[in-house]
């Protein structure tokens, strides 16, 4: 059988079908061994998978099978987020209805993963899409509304006024519909809503307790939540240019030391000041129409152009009775953040700054930084935000900042504004309630029916599920639940009268919020099974993009939260977090090609040719030169994807695998080259040829350890159990490039070392080629059974504890100590770790280049320091 290569797509499959028979990934709670619940984000079924998704779910699986071999019960499941708006536009640019587009697609991908040999439990497999998952999605609804936790509301959307639906802040780019390209509207729709904002302050909170979470996502988190403390502070504004009706404007601030810098104050568009201001001011309803059309999100506002607007209304300093500030209304300022009004201090804020130099408003420093000279210090291209002294403050002149903060909030809380306090302490939140209405046809319905008696009446229980009508049309945008002829129509079930169904379905964060629960129990008559999930929860290691950083990971802390309230979870403070661990992996990255038609092209669809200056790609189809572009993460809109089947069928998912693990820290980017790849592939064959050649010159299995082991045979050993070690302790640190590079060390150890006589070190071989086909078992699992199959088992690698590594022979037998002369470094001593002071300074002695340095000369003292450096005096 020696040096015959090593099949992989074929042997691949014999494996993927012997772990298939033996159902051995199939996780209970009944298993008496520590649980391990180890989950990778489920993917959206879109179409296929590429080589660029495999990282994320051979990163889970190799920790997921180290766990299984160190003797933990993993909960290893699979599953699909499958509603969303490309299901919808697939039904209306193929005419295929949406259901049957992600089934297909869930079919292909679910033989795709399979492939790849993931140790999955297969049984618990869940798709959002089933009505045997969203009945129990309805059913949290509504026991979320009575708990009142869900409410609805009018609220400001983004409007697609092409698609006819509300669209997510994500989906607005530069002012558009990422699908439609139309102008985005923002208009005032009654929504649905989580009440996330009550949990706001422990979700804040608890981020301190993450300390398995990368510091760069709690820090993404804490962000979001944008908890502050402030102050509203009340400005009267100048009755001679004040709207009739209107006497003052509030502001929320968290930096009232700096009220002796405010250069303006500004609104929002819809602030009720300017809606006044506006029904007089034709110039200005535009002004308030056109910031109409912007997303509403922070960060696109953040991000966007600074504009404003003068109103001509001036507003009243709280503390100077003749200082008046101009009103703008301002495109940068939300309506339902804090209370839809700033104050401008351009000194102190890089966005008031740059408000300020455009419209030519004048201001002051009011906080000198540290080492500054109050006489000279001015504000030039960046405004300066941190602690200071306070300059041109009259009464907090000479103050620090928190002194000053102090200060001013005690005197605008004992002055009055008519009948109220000028200033109030508030804490504020950037964090707002989550709106999960939808209009749009796959998503889960809102089990909700209106009756013009009843109102809004919650669709009982034993009416669940609430199914999507099969028969939906797809031939116009807009939601098509809203235009059905008859599923909209229901009984009210109060009064039996004329009702009509809530057409809104919810947003699919809601589907992806407590899939990791379900799991737990994915055929459970209720939501959750509350002992299952007590076992499971919470989620050992959880691994995903960072995309979903802040969204996703915090619905799902809200939604563990709503469910321990709700009563589906008991209340135990390990399921109020859903994820114990968190890791967020790099992509893979593939260079880009553009034909000379300027079309995008597939890998596949480009021959490469020379190296370095000279290397140019040829389109294979017309023989013409094609540009090669940046290396950017795999997508299908740049086409520079690799086919999870194609690269298998090639070179077999333990390549790809292991591919994907190497070079790269896990949590950084990789590129895809052919040269690492078949570098990843040539490793592959070398493994299989070391063991097959090997075997035949191991001890059996089975045979006796001897009772002694040459010099060779123990420093084999010494390699193989420190290989273990390094290997099982880069895995658990999630570090598998390390592990990697760990196991290309071992390997050439051990392929120096074959073949040497002697029974020990027969033996010695035996374990050291067992160790390795271990090693690489997480990692390289078919690959890893062929060896053990050839090493003579009948039994599953899959199967095997991790072996036991012997301490002892982690610690070498030899030191390597420094040996100088007068303190200058001669030569080093390769010695017994035991060797006394007497042994190390003879040996020091004897060494030729201590000697020549002696001269003949007796050494005057010898200076021993165990362990690290002989000095011989001279």
């Amino acid at each position: 059988m020696a040096n015959q290569s090593y099949d992989a797509p074929e042997r691949e499959k014999h494996w993927q079908e012997a772990w298939e028979k033996a159902d051995i990934f199939r996780a209970s709670h009944e298993d008496g061994r520590p649980k391990c619940y180890v989950l990778e984000m489920f993917p959206y079924p879109s179409g296929r998978i590429h080589v660029g998704h495999s990282r994320n779910y051979t990163m889970g699986d190799v920790f997921a099978r180290y766990k299984r071999a160190k003797g933990f019960n993993v909960l290893h499941p699979m599953g699909w987020d499958a509603f969303g708006m490309p299901a919808e536009n697939a039904a209306m640019e193929r005419k295929v209805h949406p259901a049957e587009w992600t089934y297909q697609n869930i079919d292909t991908m679910r033989r795709q993963l399979k492939s790849m040999g993931l140790s999955l439990d297969w049984s618990r497999e869940i798709a959002t899409c089933s009505p045997d998952y969203y009945r129990h999605q309805q059913k949290l609804f509504l026991d979320m509304l009575k708990r009142g936790l869900a409410y609805r509301k009018a609220s400001k959307v983004n409007w697609d006024p092409v698609d006819h639906t509300v669209l997510a802040n994500e989906q607005v780019i530069d002012g558009r519909g990422w699908r439609s390209g139309a102008l985005v509207e923002q208009r005032e729709l009654t929504q649905w809503f989580f009440k996330i904002t009550e949990y706001a302050d422990e979700l804040l909170e608890a981020l301190q307790n993450l300390d398995k979470w990368p510091e760069k996502v709690r820090l993404m988190q804490a962000n979001w939540i944008g908890r502050s403390d402030g102050m509203l502070v009340r400005f009267a504004l100048d009755k001679k240019t004040a709207p009739k009706g209107e006497s003052e404007v509030e502001v929320y601030t968290t930096r009232p030391d700096t009220l002796f810098g405010a250069a303006f104050v500004a609104v929002a568009p819809d602030h009720p000041l300017a809606t006044a201001a506006a029904k007089h001011n034709p110039d200005l309803a535009r002004f308030c129409e056109e910031c109409r059309h912007m997303g509403t999100s922070v960060a696109e506002l953040e991000t966007a152009e600074k504009q404003g607007f003068d109103t001509g209304i001036r507003a009243v300093h709280p503390f100077d009775k003749d200082w008046t500030l101009p009103v703008y209304v301002a495109n940068f300022i939300l309506m339902d953040y804090g209370t839809g009004a700033i104050f401008g201090c351009p000194a102190g804020d890089q966005r008031d700054l740059d408000f300020a130099r455009k419209y030519d408003l004048p201001f002051k420093p009011v906080i000198l930084p540290p080492g500054e000279d109050a006489a000279t210090f001015a504000i030039k291209d960046k405004a300066f935000d941190a602690d200071g002294t306070m300059i041109n403050s009259s009464f907090l002149d000479g103050l620090d900042t928190k002194a000053a903060f102090e200060e001013v909030a005690g005197r605008l809380e004992k002055t009055k504004l008519g009948k109220k306090p000028a200033g109030t302490r508030k804490v504020n939140y950037r964090l707002r309630d989550w709106g999960i209405s939808r209009q749009r046809y796959w998503g889960c319905p809102i089990p909700i029916i209106h009756c013009e008696k009843c109102g809004t009446v919650p669709v009982p229980d034993a009416d669940l599920p609430v199914e999507l009508p099969t028969d939906a049309t797809f031939d116009k945008p807009g939601n098509p639940l809203d235009r059905h002829p008859t599923w909209k129509h229901v009984k009210c079930p109060s009064c039996g009268g004329e009702a009509r169904r809530e057409t809104d379905t919810m947003d699919t964060f809601v589907d992806s919020s407590w899939y990791f629960v379900r799991f737990t129990a994915p055929h459970a008559k209720t939501p959750v099974d509350k002992t299952e999930a007590a076992y499971w929860l919470s989620v050992d290691q959880y691994i995903g993009g960072i995309e979903h950083a802040i969204l996703h990971l915090l619905y799902s802390r809200f939604f563990t939260r709503a469910l321990c309230d709700t009563g589906h979870l008991k209340l135990n403070q390990n399921v109020r977090e859903p994820f114990a661990a968190l890791f967020t992996q790099g992509m893979v990255t593939h260079e880009t090609y553009k034909s000379r038609r300027g079309g995008w092209l597939q890998p596949a669809q480009v021959r490469i040719e020379g190296e370095g200056a000279t290397r140019r790609a040829i389109e294979i189809s017309t023989g013409d030169t094609a540009t090669i572009g940046s290396v950017e993460k795999m997508s299908k809109s740049r086409k520079n994807t690799v086919d999870l089947d194609d690269f298998v069928s090639r070179y077999g998912a333990d390549v790809a695998r292991w591919f994907v693990l190497s070079d790269s820290p896990p949590e950084r980017d990789v590129i895809y080259t052919d040269v690492g790849v078949d570098g990843a592939r040539r490793f592959a064959q070398r493994i299989w040829r070391l063991v097959d050649q090997g075997a035949d010159s191991a001890a059996p299995k089975g045979t006796p350890m001897p009772a002694a082991f040459s010099p060779e045979a123990m420093a084999l050993r010494r390699a193989s159990h420190k290989a273990l070690d390094q290997v099982a302790r880069s895995i658990e640190g999630l570090r598998f490039n390390v592990a990697v590079a760990q196991v290309y060390e071992f390997t050439n150890v051990l392929g120096g070392a074959l073949g040497k006589a002697g029974e020990d070190f027969a033996w010695a071989q035996r374990e050291a080629l067992e160790f390795l086909v271990q090693t690489i078992g997480p990692m390289m699992p078919h690959l890893a059974e062929e060896c053990w199959a050839r090493l003579g088992y009948n039994t599953l690698l899959a199967n095997q504890a991790w072996p036991e590594v012997d301490p002892a022979l982690l610690v070498d037998d030899t030191i390597t100590i420094a040996v100088q002369v007068n303190g200058k470094r001669r030569d080093e001593l390769t010695i017994a770790r035991t060797a006394n002071s007497g042994e190390i300074e003879a040996a020091a002695l004897r060494l030729e280049p201590v000697q020549r340095a002696l001269e003949g000369r007796p050494a005057k003292r010898v200076i021993v320091v165990p362990q690290k450096i002989v000095n011989v005096v001279v």
